[in-house]
């Protein structure tokens, strides 16, 4: 087992979730196959996020114990630092772009954090972020390229590997990279048989891009996906441990994504975001295309990464409908 991820895992244990592992008939003969949905989506702060936030920055107050940090981020990344660094003693500086969900700004106000704003392409985040480091002097707690973040992210799976033994495939999100990187990592350290594969949305490629090539790291350039935290690109930190321990990166269209949320919403009571459901929606149509045999009967592990979706509009709809 990886020591790296196994030291993560004892200096989180008693302030993350072991989140629940949950499966489904119904999904089992839908795809011809064993799946178990590792729900981060019951997480704290209601994403894996927060298991490489508190690593990470318990790693900084072991080695320079600063008084504040930095981050950016759309929104899970952003509420996990915010809880990390309240619970740790820490001041927490979050860059979020304009776009974010306007309910995970709202949750990570709510964890003390303080917000700065800056524009909605990648770019932007990266340059308003270096303009309050400058002014604050705070170390940067990258949200997806860094060791600790990546590291405490594949807790995760190493929850899920713990619980029900060897899978042939796990199945992940990548935007950044972070989970993904730590997800595969894991996996080859404990069952190098086994095959990670990466899923991320059509309209926001540049991993599998950049996977396919192998040799530079595309941009994220404008990502027009409801999955909003999957719209920014790899680190040269994720690209190289995904080239190392990755087998597949595959993509999803928008609609697919939207049938594995309402699939799960709909037969399994799990409230999932668009990230969280795009894993979900590579494996239904993995099974449904040429590479439906390779999954047969096998044993196939998700990772769900995150439930926090804005329920504004629903329960607006259900308000007016009492109106009428």
């Amino acid at each position: 087992m990886n020591q790296d991820i196994t030291r993560a895992y004892r200096r989180i244990s008693n302030y993350v979730n072991k989140t629940p592992v949950m499966t489904s008939r119904t999904l089992n003969k839908l795809v011809s196959a064993q799946v178990y949905l590792k729900c981060e989506n019951f997480q704290r702060v209601g994403a894996f996020k927060v298991r490489g936030a508190f690593n990470a920055i318990q790693h900084l107050i072991e080695v320079e114990n600063p008084a504040g940090i930095i981050t950016h981020s759309s929104g899970n990344h952003a509420q996990a630092v915010a809880l990390a660094s309240r619970e740790l003693n820490v001041q927490s500086l979050i860059v979020m772009p304009a776009n974010a969900p306007s309910v995970k700004k709202e949750a990570t106000r709510g964890y003390g954090a303080k917000i700065i704003e800056c524009g909605n392409n990648p770019q932007d985040r990266v340059e308003k972020t270096e303009e309050v480091v400058a002014e604050y002097g705070y170390p940067v707690v990258h949200p997806y390229n860094d060791y600790n973040i990546i590291h405490g992210a594949g807790t995760a799976a190493y929850e899920l590997l713990t619980e029900v033994g060897e899978l042939d495939f796990i199945l992940a999100p990548v935007g950044g990279g972070g989970l993904l990187s730590g997800t595969s990592k894991c996996l080859k350290s404990m069952f190098p048989k086994s095959s990670a594969i990466g899923v991320e949305p059509l309209n926001a490629n540049d991993a599998y891009l950049s996977f396919k090539d192998g040799t530079q790291i595309y941009p994220s350039v404008n990502p027009n996906t409801i999955a909003d935290g999957l719209r920014t690109s790899l680190g040269d930190i994720t690209f190289k441990t995904i080239k190392k321990f990755v087998d597949d990166i595959v993509t999803v269209t928008e609609e697919q994504i939207i049938l594995a949320m309402k699939f799960l919403w709909e037969r399994m009571k799990i409230v999932v975001e668009p990230s969280g459901a795009v894993p979900l929606a590579g494996l239904l149509n993995l099974t449904k295309s040429r590479q439906k045999d390779e999954f047969k009967n096998k044993q196939i592990g998700i990772i769900l990464s995150g439930g926090n979706i804005d329920l504004t509009d629903f329960f607006r709809t259900l308000s007016l409908s009492i109106q009428d």
